[in-house]
């Protein structure tokens, strides 16, 4: 007997647009919220999905995020397209009767949605969590590389034609998930890519593209190269306290590129929490499973799929607890990684 999840995913664009219908008309008000310290892609499905509640279903619908949109480019992204995003801080729960979460699932841990509530509408490119058959609608894991690309399919299947800037925002979102088509790219993925390619604004996307960045960026940076230490085919970093949780992600994709390297890990402090970004090249491992089993142990959450994947750990007691903590999951990170006792090179001397 097929779950529930199953039943929305082996369905066409349209049917799900009208399973939609069927399920949540009459609803009077609809928050959809992104995971934390949203990405681009989770930002521009949410908005997807709130369009085709409002515009398809009847339902009022408004998008907000936990966290802090603190990356340089995502919040260009927010600013230049003006997506009309709330912070959950200043959205009353209570208003609203009718919950979607998107890019992340309900057990993982890293959104907004209140414990005590259960997510009416969950649509997720990742694996599929355990808790998958429990909503309404679930719409989850499947042949995607972003989120955005599931989204981009129900405005076709509900025959909404999206604004220019909404257009960008899906456009965008697949882009950076993807690196531009080049990890974890599905046929869904190329065929939405191009459909929206002409109607972009590609203005609004040089602008976020290329936005300003704060002095605190390089020197984040400075800190990220001069901590790294390079253990044969692993890059390790430890980029302390950061001013954006986001950043971790950055810089662990950024040193996934350093030659002959298969893994790349870094992590950060951010308001008591520890923040770390796994990326993996090696095509038999799977990132996503290899973060949650290293640090589902230590509580918060960890998600992620194949080759990339992320985890924010509660971080308690004193600096030398900390530090101490740290240090054991780095041991077990190289422990996975097949590189442990290994001295390890600092990325600027000579040995690396």
């Amino acid at each position: 007997m097929a779950t529930a999840h199953q039943d929305v995913a082996n369905l066409p664009a349209k049917g799900k647009v009208e399973r939609l219908i069927k399920l949540f008309r009459g609803r009077e008000r609809a928050l959809v919220m992104t995971h934390d310290n949203p990405d681009p892609d989770s930002m521009a499905a949410a908005w997807a999905l709130a369009t085709v509640l409002s515009e398809r279903v009847g339902v009022p619908s408004e998008i907000a995020y936990g966290g802090i949109i603190g990356r340089a480019e995502n919040a260009a992204f927010v600013k230049t397209l003006k997506i009309p995003i709330s912070h959950v801080e200043d959205v009353d729960l209570s208003a609203f009767d009718l919950f979607g979460i998107v890019d992340t699932q309900q057990g993982v841990g890293n959104h907004a949605l209140p414990e005590s509530a259960v997510a009416d509408i969950v649509i997720d490119h990742h694996p599929v969590r355990e808790d998958a058959a429990t909503h309404l609608f679930g719409d989850v894991g499947g042949e995607y590389g972003a989120t955005s690309t599931m989204l981009t399919e129900y405005l076709r299947g509900a025959r909404l034609e999206p604004s220019p800037e909404l257009a960008t925002a899906l456009y965008y979102g697949i882009k950076a998930d993807t690196r531009d088509l080049g990890r974890q790219t599905r046929d869904p993925d190329v065929d939405c890519y191009l459909w929206l390619f002409p109607r972009i604004d590609r203005e609004l996307l040089s602008q976020i593209e290329h936005p300003k960045l704060p002095v605190r960026y390089f020197r984040l940076y400075h800190a990220a190269i001069e901590k790294a230490r390079i253990y044969t085919t692993a890059v390790i970093t430890d980029l302390g306290d950061v001013y954006s949780p986001d950043l971790v992600a950055e810089v662990s994709e950024r040193l996934s590129f350093i030659e002959d390297t298969k893994w790349s890990l870094a992590f950060g402090s951010y308001r008591s929490q520890l923040f770390l970004s796994l990326r993996v090249s090696d095509r038999r491992m799977n990132a996503g499973r290899l973060i949650r089993e290293t640090c589902e142990p230590y509580g918060g959450s960890a998600g992620g799929h194949g080759s990339m994947a992320g985890a924010r750990l509660p971080l308690a007691g004193r600096k030398a607890q900390r530090e101490a903590f740290k240090r054991e999951l780095v041991r077990r990170f190289k422990e996975a990684f097949g590189v442990e006792g290994e001295r390890g090179a600092s990325l600027l001397s000579d040995e690396a």
